[in-house]
């Protein structure tokens, strides 16, 4: 239990911290372009090789196809309602609705006596920086300092929670059960890059945000095969 909650605490400290970081100045457009470019190749790394691959070796492709679909509507009835609030809340609904999952499927880990998924923490940490700096910066231009922080801080004490939850119920979740939550993640995570961070990313750093996605793929990647 003390390990699913350290580590479990440890991948969500990094909403936090990407939120301070957020609001500690006014960073410049290109540069924020650049870090949620950098942040959706990390989140396709994860997506790619922590979620969707190891789904499909855990229970094959129909419960992680299902969770897929499931994830993917979700994010998008979700976003549907928040449209209204900006792009700093789409993000923070994407690391919300991805980041519960991601460290459910953490947690479940841990109670299996696995050693903890190295790739899947970087992962986690290293997308969830660029999701909180982008969200943090866009809601600070219609909210409190104070109120922009406690929304991130909810959203990382309900991610870290979710480990524990996952370690707890270990032993009632099925490969097939586990294999779904990976999909449901993956395809929440998919509708909100090609919907939000992806486009925005773009838009502030124009052509250049291709080649620093290539690169946080690339870093992300490299992590997951450690």
């Amino acid at each position: 239990m003390g390990a699913a909650i350290g580590w479990g605490a440890l991948a969500a400290s990094s909403l936090l911290i990407g939120a301070w970081l957020g609001l500690a100045r006014r960073w410049p457009k290109q540069f924020v372009g650049l870090v949620l470019g950098f942040g959706a190749g990390a989140l396709i790394s994860a997506v790619s090789f922590e979620l969707f691959a190891e789904g499909i070796r855990l229970a094959g492709g129909l419960p992680v196809a299902i969770g897929l679909g499931v994830g993917a509507m979700t994010y998008f009835l979700a976003a549907g309602r928040v449209a209204k609030m900006g792009g700093g809340a789409a993000l923070a609904l994407g690391a919300f609705l991805d980041g519960i999952p991601e460290q459910m499927v953490l947690g479940i880990g841990l109670a299996g006596g696995e050693s903890v998924s190295l790739g899947l923490l970087a992962a986690i940490f290293v997308s969830n920086l660029p999701e909180a700096i982008g969200g943090a910066t866009d809601m600070s231009r219609h909210m409190q300092r104070k109120q922009v922080l406690l929304n991130w801080l909810w959203i990382a004490a309900f991610c870290a929670l979710a480990t524990v939850v996952g370690y707890l119920v270990a032993d009632n979740v099925s490969d097939e059960l586990q294999g779904g939550i990976n999909g449901f993640a993956a395809g929440a995570l998919i509708v909100m890059l090609v919907d939000s961070m992806i486009p925005e990313a773009t838009e502030r750093a124009g052509r250049t945000t291709g080649l620093v996605t290539t690169l946080g793929f690339a870093v992300a990647a490299g992590l997951s095969l450690v």
